[in-house]
């Protein structure tokens, strides 16, 4: 009887997801994603949460990528999830025609952004999750959490996790 041992089969990155936020890092996040997608043959997803309408009205960035559409908005209006939606697609695609690959998909979804982050990389069958980790404000990380470290602990995909909080 001749017993043969199987080979470590290399996992290949067929299905890479990027998660994005609003912040000026999203840039950073993006273009390393992308990066990793390209050296691997991968389909990539660019990926937004629509949050609280709230989030939007307590951040204040400066246009990211040429991408400044949220700002004008009144997030007092009871439609604003619509235009909050649409708003998202424009951002994606502009972070798409930035990084100069027409295959790359764009994905909105809306609700709680760790938890949504992990549906949608289960529903695209994602071999790896891509997306920043920084700190906006040190109460909020103590009382909420991270997002990025919830979807660490609560996931079996590969997490590749870009570093953007800024240096003094």
């Amino acid at each position: 009887m001749i017993w043969m041992k199987k080979r470590n089969k290399k996992k290949i990155m067929k299905n890479i997801l990027i998660a994005l936020d609003y912040d000026p890092t999203a840039q950073k996040v993006a273009e390393l994603g992308f990066s990793l997608g390209e050296n691997n043959h991968a389909a990539i997803t660019l990926l937004h949460i629509i949050a609280e309408p709230s989030y939007y009205a307590s951040t204040v960035y400066d246009p990211i990528m040429g991408f400044g559409g949220y700002m004008n908005m009144d997030l007092l209006r009871p439609d604003i999830i619509d235009e909050l939606k649409t708003t998202s697609l424009d951002f994606l695609e502009k972070t798409k025609r930035h990084l100069g690959d027409d295959t790359i998909k764009t994905l909105v979804r809306e609700g709680i952004i760790a938890a949504s982050i992990l549906d949608a990389a289960k529903e695209l069958n994602a071999d790896i999750i891509v997306m920043g980790s920084h700190s906006q404000r040190w109460l909020e990380n103590i009382v909420m959490g991270s997002i990025t470290e919830y979807v660490l602990h609560r996931t079996a995909i590969p997490l590749f996790i870009i570093p953007t909080k800024k240096q003094p």
